[in-house]
């Protein structure tokens, strides 16, 4: 597969003329929309019928139960781990299932493509957020340890998890070891009776980084604990920060050289985010707040407002700006091009693989180069 950029004057019909492609080919798997305009700069996905695949990879996606039949229907084929996102627990180590839906059907759905269903573990508190009292209660406290880990066999019996995802965030500094000391000991009850486990890590460059996100969380240790890292490598750019790449490749690639310092290689999955945001102008801290979209709406938009998609080359990241209602706006989102470079970064540095955050939305040019450029393992 190879990626073309629309320039001035192109259409679907005179590209397809130009690469000798497929017209119905080139708006399927781009997911143009009838009379199929296009935006100048958009980076559109040409299928050649061949696969150059290099290497094998694994590939993890999270999902709430509430994501759509359709998508996940479509995304499994393209994943090694479904990862349901997600089950929390109370002070005393009490299981709390997800508040989103019921959960089976997603694991039925995943064993019937061969991809491993995955449980995710958050401490999520009353108001939805990350708690890092709920964290603290539990990792300091034997026997809440152990409830939570039988409660989450009880559970991967029961449904027919193969393993579990700690993503645990703010964790406070002081509780470190503590946490450290258990995932060691959630991994080895769980590789005692065939589970796998792995933990998702806040991207750090450095082992003395400062900050709530950071302080808690040892590299070194969680990599010799657990199966397998997932980088959160993603929300430089969010809600509530200014504008820029959601997950630009310079900063990206700080965070996996510094990991592999710590880790080795195999063990390591490369976050990659499925969605963009779109702020209004101008951007005023404690203001603003960005609205997440899909990668395809953010095409869509450009389409519609007769903006012009540009590509940042040092985040490798497309943006654009527009104006409706007589407000500016400023969009940042992932396209072919900045996956590409994510894809070049995993075979660079020999990583595990890739992890998404999230599913929710259904991006078929993503799987198909994916999916071009290596074999999933299953």
């Amino acid at each position: 597969m190879e990626i073309y950029v629309v320039k001035p004057g192109d259409s679907v019909d005179s590209i397809a003329q130009q690469l000798d492609a497929n017209v119905e080919q080139i708006i399927f798997d781009n997911q143009l929309e009838y009379p199929y305009k296009l935006a100048l700069g958009q980076a559109l996905l040409i299928n050649r019928y061949t696969r150059n695949a290099e290497r094998a990879a694994a590939v993890s996606g999270y999902a709430y139960p509430f994501i759509g039949e359709k998508v996940l229907e479509e995304t499994l084929p393209y994943l090694s781990e479904l990862r349901v996102f997600s089950y929390g627990f109370t002070v005393e180590g009490e299981l709390i299932p997800p508040s989103y839906g019921e959960d089976g059907w997603m694991i039925a759905e995943a064993g019937r493509f061969g991809t491993s269903p995955i449980l995710t573990l958050t401490p999520f508190g009353p108001d939805g957020n990350f708690n890092n009292q709920l964290i603290h209660s539990v990792v300091n406290n034997e026997a809440y340890t152990k409830t939570l880990i039988q409660n989450l066999l009880m559970i991967m019996e029961q449904k027919g998890y193969k393993g579990v995802d700690i993503d645990f965030e703010y964790i406070l500094a002081e509780d470190r070891d503590a946490f450290t000391a258990f995932v060691w000991q959630v991994a080895e009850t769980m590789r005692a009776l065939g589970y796998q486990t792995s933990v998702a890590l806040a991207p750090k460059t450095s082992s003395r980084q400062k900050g709530l996100l950071y302080e808690g969380k040892d590299y070194r240790a969680l990599g010799e604990a657990a199966d397998h890292v997932l980088l959160m490598t993603y929300e430089w750019g969010y809600t509530y920060g200014p504008p820029m790449a959601v997950a630009p490749i310079n900063q990206v690639r700080r965070v996996v050289e510094y990991a592999l310092t710590e880790i080795p290689a195999e063990k390591v999955d490369l976050g990659i985010p499925n969605y963009g945001y779109d702020w209004p102008l101008p951007y005023e801290r404690g203001t603003t707040k960005a609205v997440t979209i899909g990668n395809v709406q953010a095409v869509r938009i450009a389409v519609e407002q007769g903006a012009q998609i540009l590509f940042d080359s040092l985040a490798e990241s497309p943006y654009f700006t527009y104006v409706s209602g007589g407000i500016s706006h400023e969009v940042w989102f992932e396209d072919v091009r900045s996956l590409e470079a994510k894809f070049r970064l995993i075979r660079e540095y020999n990583l595990r693989g890739c992890g998404y955050w999230q599913i929710m939305k259904w991006f078929r040019a993503n799987w198909l180069l994916l999916h071009d450029r290596f074999y999933i393992l299953k």
